[in-house]
């Protein structure tokens, strides 16, 4: 379960874009740790509206071409990843993080999609005694 709901971030935003407070104050009273995470609601809220702050609850795919060119968007620009999952429409700054990181380990191989789970093997003399 998601530690803030829609309607909380929500509520947070619209106190900060009607003037209600700084990110620090609001952060401080409505219990949130870091003020940072207020405004990262307010970025989000304002490139993608309602749907910037709701969770996703939908697994989306993206092609290792997307993924390739998202991580070089990163490496010749100088956009954070915050700043880039923003341009992109990417709700999750951490996922263009992660795909970074498994290209700078092993190139653009490391974004391709691989099957998960445990290879099936048949037992060759299980099925002669079937």
């Amino acid at each position: 379960m998601a530690k803030y709901s829609f309607e909380f971030k929500k509520e947070v935003v619209v106190a900060y874009l009607s003037s209600k407070g700084s990110t620090y104050s609001l952060a401080k009273d409505y219990g949130i740790p870091d003020n940072k995470q207020v405004s990262k609601w307010v970025n989000s809220y304002q490139k993608m509206g309602d749907e910037g702050l709701r969770r996703s609850r939908r697994y989306k795919n993206y092609s290792v071409e997307y993924k390739i060119s998202v991580v070089e968007l990163y490496l010749s620009n100088e956009l954070s990843y915050q700043e880039l999952s923003l341009q992109q429409g990417i709700n999750n700054p951490a996922l263009i993080a992660k795909w970074v990181n498994d290209f700078r380990i092993a190139g653009p191989e490391a974004l391709r999609v691989r099957k998960k789970g445990r290879k099936k093997t048949l037992d060759k003399s299980c099925d002669s005694a079937i």
